[in-house]
């Protein structure tokens, strides 16, 4: 199981923009956010696992946007930004299950928060 993760930059901050998405942060921007949740997430996994190839795939990927009020963009861009995510993060692994909301509020203000849950080889 993976806890939440939110966009970093190459320091370990919280990458910006932030804010929510349909108001400070764009359509395209939420995507760039969602890709580096993916790295973030891939980070954490090696830094636990060693290498990723213990990663057999993923079972789940849920993601929260932080979403306008009223906004119909970001709430399509829920969707969008978590397949952003896992066309940087899952294309190796097989295929897997995904949801993605618009939330109210998000910690730190970030735009994307995404979690989920990895299979793993055993014995390696």
């Amino acid at each position: 199981m993976i806890s939440g993760h939110g966009p970093q930059a190459p320091d370990g901050s919280f990458a910006e923009p932030l804010g929510k998405l349909g108001r400070e942060v764009s359509l395209e921007q939420g995507y760039a956010s969602a890709r580096l949740t993916a790295l973030s997430i891939l980070g954490s996994l090696k830094r636990s696992l060693g290498d990723l190839d213990r990663v057999a795939g993923w079972s789940r990927v849920f993601g929260m946007v932080n979403s306008a009020p009223a906004s119909t963009s970001s709430r399509a861009s829920s969707t969008a930004s978590l397949i952003s995510f896992s066309k940087c993060s899952v294309p190796k692994w097989v295929a897997h299950s995904r949801s993605a909301v618009g939330m109210a509020e998000l910690p730190f203000n970030i735009p994307v928060e995404i979690e989920g849950e990895v299979e793993l080889i055993a014995g390696r």
